[in-house]
């Protein structure tokens, strides 16, 4: 599990435009042998190497592997809204991060404490989740959940800007 949280690293990395090139060639393919890439951009292969291990040591890449959950047989995303009891945030947010079928959990400000994306196979494992699994979670006040009905857009290509 990854924790980030958001403005308070206090700076910018520094990245220079190879860095951001190489970036945008990973993006698209994180596959793709660092020889191609030297090609592309014109540079050595060790050039590219050497900056893809520093940039993902550094934390600012990652290369995983991204599946689609409706071609996993996962048919019933959802996302849901959650209001919590003052006091417990983190350690609500920590358990629902912990349950298998929760993608994505974020601390918000606004209508809800905390938002999250849970994958269920169909309509009885989403009301599984929601009454078996976060029902037996302490410090939850509410819930709403949005039913995913079709993905417009999911992309992990925001670029190195």
């Amino acid at each position: 599990m990854v924790v980030r949280s958001i403005g308070q690293s206090g700076r910018k990395p520094a990245l220079d435009d190879l860095d951001k090139a190489i970036i945008k060639c990973l993006q698209a393919d994180g596959r793709r042998p660092y020889a191609q890439i030297g090609r592309q951009l014109k540079v050595p292969e060790a050039t590219v190497r050497q900056r893809a291990e520093r940039l993902i040591s550094r934390g600012v890449v990652q290369i995983v592997g991204v599946t689609d959950p409706l071609a996993m047989g996962f048919q019933q995303p959802a996302l849901i809204g959650l209001k919590v009891d003052p006091g417990k945030l983190t350690e609500i947010a920590d358990q629902i991060a912990a349950l298998d079928e929760v993608t994505y959990v974020v601390i918000t400000a606004g209508r809800y404490d905390l938002f999250c994306e849970v994958v269920c196979e169909d309509n009885e494992h989403l009301l599984r989740v929601l009454t078996d699994r976060f029902a037996g979670i302490d410090g939850i006040r509410s819930t709403e959940t949005l039913v995913e009905l079709r993905f417009v857009k999911e992309s992990y290509q925001w670029g190195a800007r």
